[in-house]
């Protein structure tokens, strides 16, 4: 493994861990309230939250959803393992557990609420008369679609009993503390996980036109009773005793690896932690740039980094098996043509990229080489939407298994003057990651008449206050990478 591709290991990780609940749970915990407490929740990170949530408060009642695999210990929170990206039956059944829960609660009553991307996916109850099987349908054909994020979460929202601000109805009168972990553009709060504790403006013709925009086919049931969605207005007064409240996002965890970035020397150019659009078109678009950038540079200038965030999309389905940030490593690697100095990876920070066990890949200058001698074609790979598989085949897929977060894509590109080539890379150790510590500086997303929305200052100063590791998180940023 080249130095150059242990270095942009070691900035996802630190990327990671910037958004681990360990780290953002304990500072946006209040104390325990007294009477009745109960903690729900959905996403990729719940079972994370709810762990520390209990390290806290002490065990707690309530159910939380997150994807198979992702589960962890908890002592009184019931934590169930359900299906991603498409919703499965022990999801729809979970979730109606979960609102049969919160089916008695009065006003001196507290609810918690934890909520992360994947949720969409997770909590699942659609409405009537849409049966499983057509939702099941309906997420296969957005993901296929290649249509924009907020666009796919409108159209779930509508077609769905919980999202859109009708967890939150469903705990009214009690009051409602939502803590939040971002995987999407601009973390607009109606938009994470489709929004289950935050109401929602766009109406559902809104949302039947994106369909049609998209081909996408909604239940002909639906379309026939445009009055009939359950999705809430942001003034609804069952959402004023709410209160959202976004604990980590892309922009943190961006900051965490661009410090890092900078302590080993580099200059950090960032492109943005909100880019969207075609994942192939992004790679190769960002390719050019580090080449343009690569032309620009003087004889022993100090290497560049271009980071970015986001959550780009691919559309169609192809045979193969591949996700938007391998699709954009493998664009990006055919559009460099094996330009020596620059290397990348692109990563989704939940450990998933798509559907496929692997948070993404790493391309250089030897991806192309390495290929043809491996006897694998890249362009078909990327016509066939098989990233993943390419990539696999060459050993550079980025696997780390569960990371118990998620604040959607990690894409970073490392580019070298022309005569400081990746060779000398070696002369640079690298060090042991810096673990950031935790802030709220979500962006101002409170809509007139939504309810209260609590963001903590952007406070820069915190980020100086550095969280070690615990052993654990050593050993397996060891085990990570070494590869």
């Amino acid at each position: 493994m080249t130095d150059d591709k242990s270095l942009l290991r070691g900035l996802f990780l630190a990327a990671v861990n910037a958004a681990d609940p360990l780290n953002t749970i304990p500072k946006a915990l209040p104390d325990r309230p007294d009477g009745r407490v109960l903690v729900v929740g959905a996403g990729k990170a719940s079972a994370r939250m709810a762990e520390i949530v209990e390290h806290k408060w002490g065990p707690c009642e309530g159910l939380v959803l997150t994807r198979y695999g992702y589960g962890r210990p908890t002592k009184g929170i019931e934590v169930v393992e359900a299906a991603h990206p498409v919703p499965d039956e022990a999801g729809a059944m979970a979730t109606q557990r979960m609102l049969a829960l919160l089916d008695d609660l009065g006003e001196e009553d507290f609810v918690l609420a934890l909520i992360s991307g994947g949720a969409s996916s997770l909590l699942c109850a659609p409405r009537p008369p849409m049966t499983l099987t057509q939702k099941q349908v309906l997420h296969r054909d957005l993901l296929a679609s290649g249509a924009p994020v907020s666009a796919m979460n409108l159209i779930r929202k509508h077609c769905s009993s919980v999202k859109g601000g009708q967890l939150a109805a469903a705990a009214y009168p009690a009051r409602m503390l939502s803590l939040i972990v971002s995987d999407v553009a601009g973390d607009h709060i109606g938009e994470i996980g489709s929004g289950p504790t935050a109401g929602e403006a766009q109406p559902f013709g809104a949302a039947i036109a994106l369909a049609e925009d998209a081909g996408v086919t909604l239940p002909q049931e639906l379309l026939e009773d445009e009055a009939g969605s359950t999705v809430l207005c942001p003034d609804d007064p069952r959402l004023n005793r709410v209160c959202n409240r976004i604990i980590s996002a892309p922009s943190q965890s961006l900051l965490a690896a661009r410090r890092q970035a900078e302590q080993l020397g580099l200059e950090v150019v960032s492109l943005g932690d909100a880019i969207e659009g075609e994942a192939r078109e992004t790679g190769a678009d960002h390719a050019r740039l580090a080449l343009d950038t690569q032309r620009g540079m003087a004889k022993g200038a100090v290497p560049v980094l271009l980071l970015s965030g986001g959550e780009c999309t691919v559309t169609g389905r192809g045979s193969g098996s591949g996700g938007p940030n391998a699709e954009y490593a493998l664009a990006a690697a055919i559009a460099l043509q094996g330009a020596s100095g620059i290397s990348l990876i692109a990563c989704d920070t939940d450990g998933v990229d798509g559907s496929a066990e692997s948070a993404g890949a790493y391309a250089d200058s030897t991806t192309l080489e390495r290929a043809i001698a491996a006897g694998v074609s890249a362009q078909a790979a990327l016509d066939d939407h098989d990233s993943h598989g390419f990539f696999g085949r060459l050993g550079d897929q980025i696997v780390t298994g569960p990371t118990l977060t998620n604040v959607n894509d990690f894409r970073a590109i490392l580019v070298r003057p022309l005569s400081c080539s990746v060779k000398r890379a070696a002369k640079g150790a690298i060090r042991k990651p810096v673990f950031a510590g935790p802030s709220c500086c979500c962006p101002e997303t409170r809509a007139a008449g939504q309810s209260a929305v609590q963001l903590t200052p952007e406070l820069p100063e915190r980020w100086g206050q550095r969280l070690m590791p615990s052993d654990a998180q050593l050993c397996w940023y060891a085990q990570f990478a070494a590869g």
